[in-house]
């Protein structure tokens, strides 16, 4: 069993991850669950000891630390991952991408069986062995990607949004897969966007916001949750979850931008907020770096004092852009009542 605890990951002044714990059993599927921001990557990296945790920070696969060990060991020990990305070697063959990921000690002695378990897994590969992977669709790349790490005869497979860039089609036979690699006892710790098909092949979840977990239930108790429903997996296009922020001008209610409320007057509105905001960071972050200051996150919640131009610019924008709405849904609202016989839509185009 891989576990976590208390897994903390700064990069400069900017806290990624604060005291996460997780764990994974052995055939057990658990997808990590977070918008775009949340710490999803940097929890996968910190465990694959590709970025450096707090010192209070202790993860462990059965029974023995990986704290401070170095990539490579941490593979030797069980644990491989699928970066996002795929990462694969595009002028190697398939072949030679899969054998590579037999190359440390641990998997060597497996290598024939790992071979063949892959092959079944995914049968295309073994029609194309001889291809350069870079050659190859989006699809067959991630089949190479997961190969490869399935050869390194790993414990815990651990997979960073493998379903980007894929056909609707190919997700499903993705999950398929996927699932079946956990049949076989290999634990997988998954990170995706997909949420309603991750949560159909998991076993558990956890909810990752601002670097914090700040849920976990089995997949379907998840599933079944309305909030969880609102946030990741729709609700009939009326779903809007908010977050507070503080203004110079006081307190916002700031609505996730990947989230569209049902009232399209609520949408201008909300739309003009998203856009102040992003005027302010983008502010922000031009004044420090001409001064050499701290860089802010784009994740803060607070804004400071006093910005500049291209704020003033983005405000304006987006009164511009509210009024400009207004007086197109008023115009439509008169002309649906009081339709004019003598004009034409090329009159309309005109005017």
């Amino acid at each position: 069993m891989l576990e976590a605890h208390n897994l903390t990951v700064s990069y400069g002044p900017h806290r990624a991850l604060e005291n996460v714990s997780v764990a994974v059993g052995k055939g057990e599927i658990c997808v990590i669950l977070g918008a775009n921001g949340a710490g999803k990557t940097t929890l996968l990296k910190a465990l694959a000891g590709l970025v450096s945790a707090g010192p209070a920070s202790r993860w462990s696969i059965g029974g023995r630390s990986l704290a401070g060990m170095k990539p490579h060991d941490i593979v030797e020990k069980g644990i491989a991952l699928v970066p996002e990305g795929r990462g694969i070697f595009g002028d190697l063959t398939v072949a030679e991408n899969l054998q590579l990921g037999a190359y440390g000690r641990r998997a060597r002695s497996h290598e024939n069986a790992n071979l063949e378990r892959v092959l079944a897994l995914f049968p295309k590969l073994a029609e194309r062995r001889a291809q350069i992977a870079r050659t190859m669709s989006g699809g067959e790349q991630q089949m190479v990607a997961i190969g490869r790490a399935l050869m390194s005869n790993p414990d815990i497979l651990m997979l960073d949004e493998p379903s980007l860039g894929l056909s609707p089609l190919l997700c499903v036979d993705l999950f398929k897969s996927l699932k079946t690699v956990g049949e076989t006892g290999v634990g997988i710790l998954l990170v995706e966007q997909n949420a309603k098909q991750s949560l159909a092949i998991s076993d558990r979840g956890y909810l990752l916001e601002n670097g914090a977990i700040i849920g976990e239930d089995t997949a379907s108790a998840l599933a079944a949750d309305p909030a969880v429903q609102r946030a990741y997996l729709g609700d009939a296009g009326k779903r809007v979850t908010r977050a507070s922020i503080v203004s110079p001008t006081g307190a916002i209610d700031l609505p996730d931008p990947l989230l569209l409320p049902s009232d399209p007057h609520a949408l201008s509105e909300e739309a003009a907020v998203l856009a102040i905001r992003a005027g302010e960071i983008h502010s922000a972050y031009i004044a420090t770096r001409r001064k050499d200051l701290a860089r802010p996150s784009g994740f803060s919640t607070s804004v400071t004092p006093g910005l500049g131009s291209v704020a003033d610019m983005a405000r304006r924008a987006s009164e511009i852009q509210m009024a400009h709405i207004r007086a197109r849904r008023a115009a439509r609202e008169v002309g649906s009542a009081r339709p004019d016989p003598s004009k034409t839509p090329r009159d309309d185009i005109n005017n």
